[in-house]
């Protein structure tokens, strides 16, 4: 397992994210250090207040909060570096894994007896069960989680039957990322293309056009090392053709869910169509997830499937060229769905600082300065409380196209690839790879990855 280990001292600006940080030296400062954040419950405390009714911190002594964070994405570092500048008694020990490497490695390090403090989660309820995540219920009370949107922390809960959805709190998000369709402005402007499509059918015929014209219609990663990025389009296709509801329940693994339905081999038959059509990259197996970025800034895809997180890319490499629309519905009038969920990150059970933790989660929703360090580096919703202060955002950038989609949204899910531990990995991955090379159909798919699911589930 290839891995990066960084002690990082902070004095800057952080940023980090989740399918994916830089190192600085130790540095000492003679800066006093913090006690507890900013909040107007400590700003308003009468001076008789009992100590230990004050909000969980991190304290004024040393501390080391120990991370692991998922490689391809600079929001979180920021976040931190930001928060030991605000907070200098705190540095950081971060480790940075790949989004696949997590899938096996974080039941390893949630269980050793040095665990992060913080971790990027691949997927939730077995670890929950396993009793390696700290349950947080206590700090959703104390900071006033509960009181944020319902969506913000649902996802993240699990019931007495460990079914996301309600229940006990065992994870929080960084930001509210959400999926949709990037494109390159003047590719799209040569085959034609003058607004968003309002269907599927509208949407085959510009990747049609971009395939007549000698242009790449789709640039998407596929190799195992990133996971498979075809994942995407097939679940925006699924949320086309079908209700986000089923899908939500598989994801939550409610009991007699099925990936196996008939809208969805609706949905896997078209991305086969466009699988033997070429509308992706001949190599697209080998491709991992930061390639296709860096191709698709580079100009080569007039589309590409992919989440708000990569708007500060996007906008770097391709300033003013780039937009970005909501998978269409298959019929015209539909509704809009996508995947939208948070940047989720769990504390392990036995974490030495999960008060320090679970401040740094209530900060980086509420601090103004930390708010903007997200948007700024991920161009998602950074959540938070509800009468939060939106963070200014560059005019002409794509994150202004991201955050004027969200509200057009009538459907929102998990991704597929959170619904297991390893139905990433062992399940789509492998599958999808599988139907690129010829060597399995829509139907076969759908089967071998119910198959799977349930293998795990039984485990």
């Amino acid at each position: 397992m290839a891995h990066q280990k960084k002690n990082l001292v902070l004095v800057g600006v952080l940023a980090g994210f989740s399918m994916l940080f830089s190192a600085c030296g130790p540095a000492a400062t003679d800066v006093p250090p913090a006690t507890q954040a900013p909040t107007k419950a400590a700003a308003t405390a009468e001076p008789t207040e009992d100590p230990a009714a004050a909000l969980p911190n991190c304290g004024t002594d040393p501390i080391v909060l120990k991370a692991v964070f998922e490689t391809g994405w600079d929001m979180p570092n920021q976040l931190a570096a930001e928060f030991t500048k605000q907070f200098p008694n705190v540095t950081w020990d971060i480790t940075m894994e790949q989004f696949a490497n997590l899938i096996t490695t974080t039941p390893l390090l949630l269980a050793s007896d040095n665990p992060p403090d913080l971790i990027r989660l691949p997927t939730m309820t077995s670890f929950a069960q396993d009793g390696l995540l700290f349950d947080m219920d206590t700090y959703a009370t104390t900071f006033g989680w509960d009181k944020w949107p319902v969506p913000q922390l649902n996802q993240n809960r699990l019931d007495a039957d460990w079914v996301r959805g309600s229940g006990t709190l065992y994870a929080m998000g960084l930001n509210y990322s959400m999926t949709g369709i990037f494109y390159n402005k003047k590719l799209a402007a040569q085959i034609g293309m003058t607004e968003a499509p309002k269907t599927v059918a509208e949407l085959e015929d510009l990747f049609a056009k971009a395939k007549a014209a000698g242009l790449q219609p789709i640039m998407e990663w596929g190799s195992a090392k990133s996971g498979m990025g075809l994942a995407f389009p097939l679940q925006n296709l699924m949320a086309a053709y079908g209700a986000v509801e089923p899908i939500n329940d598989w994801i939550f693994q409610k009991a007699g869910a099925t990936i196996d339905t008939p809208t969805n081999l609706t949905a896997a038959q078209h991305l086969q169509d466009w699988i033997e059509k070429g509308y992706f990259p001949s190599d697209i197996n080998a491709i991992e997830y930061t390639d296709a970025a860096d191709r698709f800034g580079k100009g080569e895809g007039v589309f590409t499937f992919n989440g708000d997180w990569q708007n500060g890319g996007y906008d770097t490499a391709m300033s003013g060229n780039v937009g970005f629309f909501l998978m269409p519905p298959a019929v015209a009038g539909g509704g809009y769905a996508a995947m939208s969920a948070p940047l989720t990150y769990g504390i392990a059970a036995k974490a030495k600082h999960a008060d320090c933790a679970a401040f740094f989660f209530n900060w980086a929703g509420t601090n103004d300065t930390a708010r903007q360090i997200n948007v700024d580096g991920m161009g998602s919703n950074p959540g938070g409380p509800a009468d939060a202060k939106i963070p200014t955002v560059k005019a002409g950038s794509v994150t202004n196209d991201t955050l004027a989609a969200g509200p057009k949204l009538s459907g929102a899910m998990d991704f597929i690839a959170n619904a297991t531990s390893s139905i990433f990995a062992q399940g789509w991955t492998p599958e999808l790879q599988k139907m690129v090379g010829g060597k399995q159909d829509a139907a076969g798919l759908l089967k071998a990855v119910q198959e799977e699911y349930l293998r795990e589930m039984a485990q």
